[in-house]
């Protein structure tokens, strides 16, 4: 279907310059850094921006202890094997520090906060969405328990900037003795009761990479309050080399290492968080009010308990309003219907005129590599069937429904209100 041809969109021109989801906003100091670091030849994985980033975190978070490492998922790797020898001794050789052991993973979410439990041997458990916050069900959480009494590991990830129902999570997490991995990758400056994330794990990740809230263009951090845990992460980061005069292995390491090259363009972003946050609530705020009127509504949160970071503005339809959609693999299909819409529909308006959206994230237990792994329901007894709008799996429901909209910090309000104007056209 020829988008620009139809007449429910007459008269909207495509933007000249392409309106991304969300990209890096640069200030200027980056530079400095990165030239400082060029200048004295302190271009790999020590040197002052590291020491300062590292402190700049520690700072903004609470966390007594961040390690700078090469990313996100790097973090959520090392955080988890940390979890896996607190809670079942050094792995023999070969094995990984969850071998054969469930661990409770948030099901709508990147596939990086669940493949580390895979990366160490693990077997996922996939823990269903609740549609206030669009993360981790507790209720479902505490099905969970009562499958799988054994469990002693939670990976839970607030989506898209926005806080859990974490107090929940940790009172449930507490009365089974279980420790927390906190994935706070897109939710860095975002806070719960007052206090940032980062700070409800045992151990906590937070994530530079291109597209997030401040940038490193990659990058990551896990956050501990223990010293011994952030040296163990420091010597697995940097292959596990021991303290003698040659390169001298006793355990398995990895080259997760950040540069100072990378850290002098996240020291030179930090100071602009709350700038940036600022003008992605302002975006969010902007989709909330041009879009009244329509069956539609923005990505929730709790306004008593948590403060999100905004990181990206996302949409669900009403099922009333669905017009006919249908997702394969790696390819969809849709039917326009007067009145109605759907994700697809709208995604392709808005690659038509030169904007950028995004499904919401495929649940995890719709992906094909983790098809078979047990998924819990608050409103079942394990695996349910996959009918959107049925009531128990809320995570499809919010795919189906579901998207993420043009959120980039530095789109002008003009070019908001087209992209309001071609969402609009989609349901003439």
């Amino acid at each position: 279907m020829n988008v620009q041809a139809d007449p429910r969109f007459a008269g909207i021109v495509p933007f000249s310059s392409k309106i991304w989801l969300a990209s890096p906003t640069m200030h200027g100091g980056e530079q400095k850094y990165v030239e400082e670091a060029l200048r004295t030849n302190w271009v790999s994985t020590v040197g002052a921006n590291i020491r300062e980033a590292e402190a700049a975190i520690e700072r903004k978070t609470g966390r007594k202890y961040a390690v700078a490492l090469s990313t996100g998922t790097a973090a959520l790797h090392l955080a988890v094997r940390l979890c896996g020898e607190k809670l079942y001794g050094r792995p023999k050789a070969g094995h990984g520090a969850l071998e054969g052991r469930r661990v409770f993973c948030s099901d709508m979410t990147f596939g990086a906060t669940v493949n580390p439990v895979a990366y160490e041997g693990g077997e996922a458990v996939l823990i269903d969405t609740e549609y206030d916050t669009w993360n981790m069900d507790p209720a479902a959480l505490e099905k969970a328990f009562a499958l799988y009494p054994e469990v002693r590991l939670i990976v839970v990830a607030h989506l898209y900037g926005t806080p859990g129902k974490i107090g929940e999570i940790r009172a449930i997490a507490g009365k089974h003795g279980a420790l927390i991995v906190e994935d706070a990758a897109e939710s860095f400056g975002a806070a719960y009761k007052g206090v940032q994330t980062g700070m409800f794990g045992t151990e906590s990740v937070t994530s530079f990479n291109g597209n997030k809230i401040v940038t490193g263009s990659s990058g990551g951090m896990l956050l501990t309050d223990t010293e011994e845990d952030a040296n163990r992460v420091r010597k697995w980061a940097a292959q596990s080399r021991e303290n003698a005069p040659w390169y001298q292995h006793e355990e398995l390491g990895y080259n997760y290492r950040m540069s100072n090259i990378v850290a002098g363009v996240l020291r030179g972003q930090l100071p602009y968080l709350e700038e940036h946050i600022a003008r992605k609530k302002a975006v969010y705020e902007r989709y909330r009010d041009g879009l009244k009127g329509l069956p539609v509504s923005m990505n929730p949160f709790d306004g008593e308990n948590s403060t999100p970071n905004y990181w990206l503005s996302c949409m669900l339809l009403d099922r009333s309003a669905m017009c006919r959609q249908v997702r394969g693999e790696r390819e969809s299909l849709y039917r326009s219907e007067p009145g109605k819409s759907c994700p697809e529909e709208i995604l392709a308006a808005l690659a038509a005129f030169n904007a950028e959206g995004r499904p919401i994230w495929k649940p995890m237990h719709m992906q094909p590599v983790y098809r078979m792994n047990p998924f819990v329901t608050a409103g079942g007894d394990g695996r349910v069937a996959h009918i959107a709008g049925n009531g128990d799996d809320v995570g499809m429901d919010i795919f189906d429904r579901g998207l993420c909209l043009p959120s980039d910090n530095k789109m002008t309000p003009g070019d908001q209100d087209i992209i309001i104007q071609i969402i609009r056209s989609c349901f003439d």
